[in-house]
C-alpha cells in the first residue's frame, strides 16, 4: 500500500469512529429533554438508554467475522449508513416512543461494527504509513472524542434551536453521510486477506486465559466500573439537579457528558505511568477514583448541588479512563496475541454491563433516595476494590 494513500486514508477512518461515538452518545442530553420537556417517566427513558446494549454487543461480536468475509471498508461504510438511518428514526421520537427503542438498537449495532472493523482498519492504515503503534491511540481518541462531541452538540442543539428532539438526530445523520462519502476511496485489505485475528475466536489459549485467576479476580471485578462510572456521571446525575438550572438542562447534560469523556481521555498518560507489571496499582487507583466519584455524586444528590455534579463527573470520568486503560494493560500481559481478541471481547462485555447502572437506579429509585442508592453503588465498588486488592500481587504473568 503506498504510504501517501495510507496517510490520507487514516483520517476518514478515524472520522468514522468519531461519528460512531457521536451517534452513541447523543442520546444523553436528549434523555433530559424527554424527562423535563416531554415528561416521559424515568424508567422508560433509562430503558431506552440501556437498549443500546442489545445492538452493541452483537455488533462487537459480528464485526470481526463480517470484516473478514466482506472487507473492513464495506462493513464500516454499511455501519455508517445504518447509523445515519438510526438517527433519522430517533428524530421520529417526537411522535413515537417506540422509535427511540428501534433507534437505540440500530445505533448500538452500527457502533459495534464500526468499533470492531474500524479500529482494525485504522491500525492497518497506520501501520502502512509507518506508524504501527499509532492505530490504537488514534482509535481511542477518535471514539472518545466522538462520545464527547455527540453529547455536547446534541445538548447545544436541543438547548438553543427549535425541534430539540428532532434536529440533533438529523444533524448526526448528515455528518454520518459525510463520513460515508469520505471513506469511499480509502484503501482497505480485500476480504480474503483480512487477518483472522480480527474476530474473537475462543481458542484453547483464550479459554485458558478466561479462567486465569488474575483475569477473574483483578480484571473482571473492575470492568463494570468502566461504563458504570461514566453513565452515572452523564445520565444519572444531571437530571437530579435540573431544578437548579431551569431552562438549561439539555446543554448542562451535554457539558457534563463531554467533561466526563474529556477527562477520561486526558488520564491515559497517567494510566500508563501508574501501570506496574507486579501489582494492580493502576486498577486500584482507578477503582478508588470511581468510588470517590460515586460518593461525591451521592452528596450532590443529597444537597441538590450543581457544583458537586461537575466535580463528580471529573472524578467518574477519570475513573472511567483509568479503569479502561488498566484492564487493557492487564490483558496485554496475560494474553498471547492470538488470544487477545477473545479476551478483550469478554472484557468489553463486562465493561458495557455498566450501562445497566442508570436503569438499575431508576427501577430502585422508589425504594430509597438517589443519594442512598449511589452510596450503595460505592459500597459495591468498595467490595470489588477489596477483592482486587487481595489479588493485586498474586498470579502474576510470567515475564
Amino acid at each position: 500500500m503506498p504510504v501517501s494513500r495510507a496517510v490520507r486514508g487514516w483520517i476518514p477512518v478515524a472520522a468514522a469512529l468519531f461519528v460512531a461515538g457521536w451517534g452513541a452518545n447523543q442520546f444523553a442530553p436528549l434523555s433530559v429533554v424527554y424527562r423535563t420537556q416531554e415528561r416521559w417517566p424515568a424508567v422508560p427513558v433509562a430503558a431506552m438508554f440501556t437498549t443500546y446494549l442489545l445492538g452493541l454487543l452483537p455488533g462487537l461480536l459480528l464485526g470481526g467475522p463480517a470484516a473478514r468475509r466482506a472487507g473492513r471498508r464495506r462493513v464500516v461504510r454499511s455501519a455508517l449508513a445504518l447509523s445515519a438511518a438510526a438517527s433519522v428514526v430517533l428524530a421520529a421520537a417526537a411522535v413515537s416512543q417506540a422509535a427511540v427503542y428501534v433507534s437505540r438498537i440500530a445505533t448500538g449495532l452500527a457502533a459495534g461494527l464500526v468499533l470492531t472493523a474500524g479500529t482494525a482498519w485504522l491500525r492497518e492504515l497506520s501501520a502502512g504509513a509507518g506508524r504501527p503503534d499509532a492505530g490504537a491511540v488514534r482509535a481511542a481518541y477518535a471514539t472518545g472524542g466522538g462520545f464527547a462531541a455527540g453529547a455536547l452538540t446534541a445538548g447545544s442543539l436541543a438547548e438553543w434551536l427549535p425541534g430539540p428532539t428532532v434536529l440533533p438526530g438529523l444533524v448526526h445523520a448528515a455528518v454520518a453521510l459525510l463520513a460515508l462519502g469520505a471513506t469511499a476511496r480509502v484503501p482497505g485489505a480485500p476480504p480474503t486477506t483480512v487477518a483472522a485475528a480480527a474476530q474473537p475466536r475462543f481458542t484453547a489459549s483464550g479459554r485458558a486465559l478466561l479462567a486465569h485467576p488474575r483475569f477473574l479476580w483483578v480484571v473482571l471485578p473492575a470492568s463494570p466500573a468502566v461504563f458504570g462510572a461514566s453513565t452515572v456521571a452523564y445520565v444519572v446525575l444531571p437530571p437530579l439537579v435540573a431544578d437548579r438550572i431551569p431552562g438549561y438542562e439539555p446543554v448542562f447534560s451535554g457539558l457534563v457528558a463531554a467533561l466526563t469523556f474529556a477527562v477520561g481521555l486526558a488520564v491515559r498518560p497517567l494510566a500508563d505511568r501508574l501501570d506496574h507489571a507486579h501489582s494492580a496499582r493502576a486498577t486500584l487507583v482507578a477503582m478508588v477514583t470511581v468510588i470517590g466519584g460515586l460518593l461525591v455524586g451521592a452528596c450532590a444528590a443529597y444537597g441538590d448541588s450543581v457544583g458537586l455534579v461537575v466535580f463528580a463527573a471529573v472524578l467518574l470520568g477519570g475513573g472511567y479512563g483509568l479503569t479502561l486503560a488498566s484492564g487493557l494493560r492487564e490483558i496485554e500481559r496475560l494474553a498471547p496475541p492470538a488470544a487477545r481478541p477473545s479476551t478483550a471481547f469478554v472484557h468489553q462485555g463486562a465493561a458495557y454491563s455498566g450501562f445497566l447502572a442508570p436503569l438499575l437506579l431508576a427501577v430502585t429509585a422508589g425504594a430509597a433516595p438517589y443519594a442512598a442508592l449511589l452510596a450503595g453503588l460505592a459500597a459495591g465498588g468498595l467490595f470489588c476494590l477489596t477483592v482486587t486488592a487481595r489479588f493485586s500481587r498474586r498470579h502474576l504473568p510470567r515475564a
